[in-house]
């Protein structure tokens, strides 16, 4: 059996940006299984696209503007459980198990505090490796903007990192 080129161009794809996609997915949803599924659907997606894409250079930002779009999808039509706020009952610190306490999870808990307009551009440039132009076409922002929101948010991160770091020692 022959695989035909466009069967290579698409295998080429997979293996050059699948785990940079499942990362993406990742941070946008947390959840390691709806990560796998939003990255497999966004290749489905592509594969029936591919003749749309002219430029293998702009794969990346191509597959993260599908990926972006599959993720809202699971948001378009669903319906929401709210919770009263003080109803809630927040974790003792004590009680965190190590991984929570890691790292990784405190940078991905401030990040998650960040508003959407500064979290999505430090996440496409941080995880997705994309430029300043790259991120301003992405999200549809001039390159200033982004820069902007850019500075913004890392300034706000490292004010949550270094006030969780505070709080910790004091």
């Amino acid at each position: 059996m022959q695989v035909s080129s466009r069967q290579r161009q698409f295998d080429a794809l997979v293996r050059a940006h699948n785990g940079d996609l499942y990362r993406y997915a990742y941070w946008l949803c947390g959840d390691a299984a709806l990560a796998q599924d939003l990255t497999q659907e966004t290749f489905l997606r592509a594969w029936r696209s591919l003749d749309t894409l002219r430029e293998t250079d702009a794969a990346k930002a191509w597959l993260i503007t599908i990926l972006r779009r599959e993720h809202a999808r699971l948001y378009e039509r669903k319906s929401f459980d709210t919770t009263d706020i003080g109803e809630l009952e927040l974790d003792d610190r004590d009680s965190l198990t190590p991984e929570q306490l890691g790292e990784d999870s405190l940078v991905r808990a401030a990040m998650l505090q960040l508003e959407p307009k500064y979290r999505e551009p430090l996440l496409l440039q941080v995880l997705g490796g994309f430029s300043c132009d790259e991120i301003a076409r992405e999200l549809g922002l001039g390159a200033a903007a982004v820069m902007t929101q850019l500075f913004r948010a890392r300034q706000k991160l490292k004010h949550l990192l270094g006030a969780g770091r505070g709080e910790a020692s004091a």
